[in-house]
């Protein structure tokens, strides 16, 4: 199985938050964890809002960061192209979704019609997460 990981799932794997241990859990049964490049960026963007609203201590704040670096290589990152662009720019007309979540989307699909096989969309946005399902994802 491919668990897809949006940002906001993708963090829970590195901060104790609702629902943390069930990510866990799922990502460790997963054959595949994927996510989009831009989840990089979103998840450190994340972590250092949390350390400036003292959400935890520098110590951390730097060790998640460090995880963090030493997972990304073992995770399936999908690349962003033109083409992956304009097929998100399509969902988030069609399903009403703010960029980077259509991006997400649109990753998960990429990554379902490449392999033919069953994607798992994880998001904690349950408006992305019907979005996915109404494209076919579960």
């Amino acid at each position: 199985m491919i668990l897809y990981l949006e940002t906001s799932n993708l963090v829970k794997l590195y901060v104790e938050e609702p629902d943390s241990e069930d990510i866990k859990a799922r990502a460790a049964e997963s054959d595949v964890v994927a996510t989009s490049l831009v989840s990089y960026v979103e998840a450190r963007a994340a972590l250092a809002r949390k350390f400036r609203e003292k959400g935890m201590t520098k110590s951390a704040y730097e060790a998640i960061k460090a995880d963090l670096d030493g997972d990304w290589d073992s995770f399936f990152v999908l690349n962003l192209t033109e083409a992956l662009v304009r097929a998100a720019a399509d969902l988030a007309e069609r399903r009403g979704l703010r960029g980077y979540d259509s991006i997400h989307l649109a990753s998960a699909l990429e990554i379902k019609r490449a392999v033919g096989s069953a994607v798992i969309f994880s998001s904690s946005d349950e408006r992305l997460c019907e979005a996915a399902r109404l494209e076919g994802l579960g």
